[in-house]
């Protein structure tokens, strides 16, 4: 499709220089009057690119070949890596290095952009970390989900497209579940640290398998609960993160863990069965949060990729918790939100992130926010379900 405002028009051809990383594993060239989102590329890379989407608003490339490479260039590992292969990694052809590189610099831009922090806010020296296994970037995804075209073929789909590629085998995925042919058990067993929880092949759970211990250890140190303290968990999914915030509380404290999934809910049920401090809520948030009183010492949330947004974290900062930890996938989400909370008092004063996706442009955030001068009121008892 093209667009009658621009000369570019779908499968033309350029030979571009290639500019900054921008959100979502392009980067940014120039041509024709146009601003180009551009895959397979690098900064400082001069690269034929070939133009796979026209809109008023946005135009994509693919660079299909270079001609003179940025040294943080390597050979891609996966064959399906490249210009309309498979869609799943970005980054194949970046070294680990500059892909964490690469993430910070959109991390720090996306605060400075969307988040309101000057550039010069120490903050903005948090580095996208390397987690535990893995070190060349494969073999560390738990979970993968296979596509099927109506002939029957399984393998992956391409960037934007429904096509169906016929990988044979996925090369950031463990070997237990690399191949389209494997099915996977029903059920599995992850641990974190002394507790268990059994999941479906449809329920939750972080992929990469060092991910939930880092944001344990993360959310407990920037939220420091304490014995008879009390908590709210939103998003809380299968209630890792209510799992520790209860057994730091202790019988004394309470955890409010709400939770529109029915399933998540359910193997929070098992999982937590032992403790009675916690409370599960099978709500939606937006819904859940206007109808509370009280002001809880903490909040934990884990947002799905579009964030909380403004009227969620109004509820949020309503209640009056001295804390708010947040967890997020998307650094630009995270930015906005950091916003709203600056808009009701509460600042930025911790951050870490996560490199828990290799191989592509996504990593994982862990943030603390704190009020001025606000302070919960302890134990708060809201009526809600068990565990167990």
């Amino acid at each position: 499709m093209s667009d009658e405002h621009s000369p570019l028009k779908l499968g033309d051809e350029r030979v571009v220089e290639i500019g900054p990383v921008a959100h979502g594993g392009h980067f940014i060239a120039h041509t024709d009057g146009r601003t180009l989102f551009v895959r397979h590329a690098l900064p400082g890379e001069s690269v034929r690119v070939r133009v796979t989407e026209v809109s008023r608003r946005i135009v994509r490339a693919d660079a299909i070949e270079v001609i003179q490479p940025s040294s943080d260039r390597v050979v891609a590992p996966c064959p399906w890596s490249g210009a309309g292969r498979c869609g799943g990694c970005d980054f194949q052809h970046v070294s680990l290095d500059a892909q964490r590189a690469l993430k910070t610099q959109v991390l720090r831009e996306s605060l400075v952009r969307f988040g309101g922090l000057a550039k010069e806010d120490p903050l903005l020296a948090t580095t996208v970390e390397e987690l535990p296994g893995g070190s060349d970037g494969l073999r560390w995804r738990t979970r993968v989900t296979w596509a099927t075209a109506p002939d029957g073929t399984r393998g992956l789909r391409p960037h934007r497209s429904h096509e169906v590629l016929p990988v044979d085998d996925c090369l950031i995925a463990q070997t237990e579940v690399s191949r389209p042919d494997v099915l996977p058990p029903a059920h599995v067993r992850r641990h974190v640290r002394d507790r268990s929880w059994r999941l479906g092949r449809g329920d939750f759970w972080q992929v990469h398998p060092a991910l939930p211990e880092a944001l344990v250890r993360t959310v407990l140190e920037f939220g420091m609960p304490t014995p008879g303290s009390h908590w709210v968990d939103l998003y809380s999914g299968a209630g890792l993160f209510s799992a520790f915030l209860a057994e730091a509380a202790g019988r004394s404290g309470s955890v409010d863990a709400v939770e529109a999934s029915e399933d998540g809910l359910r193997v929070a049920r098992r999982a937590l069965h032992d403790l009675p401090q916690v409370r599960l809520h099978h709500a939606d948030v937006a819904v859940w949060l206007p109808s509370q009183g009280g002001h809880p010492d903490g909040v934990v949330l884990d947002p799905p990729r579009a964030g909380a947004g403004g009227q969620i974290v109004r509820a949020i900062t309503g209640l009056g918790p001295r804390t708010v930890v947040y967890v997020a996938c998307d650094p630009v989400a995270l930015a906005r939100d950091v916003s709203h909370f600056a808009a009701s008092g509460y600042r930025l004063e911790g951050l870490r992130s996560f490199d828990a996706f290799p191989m592509t442009h996504h990593f994982e955030s862990v943030a603390v926010l704190r009020s001025a001068g606000g302070s919960g009121s302890g134990p708060n008892q809201v009526s809600g379900e068990r565990p167990g």
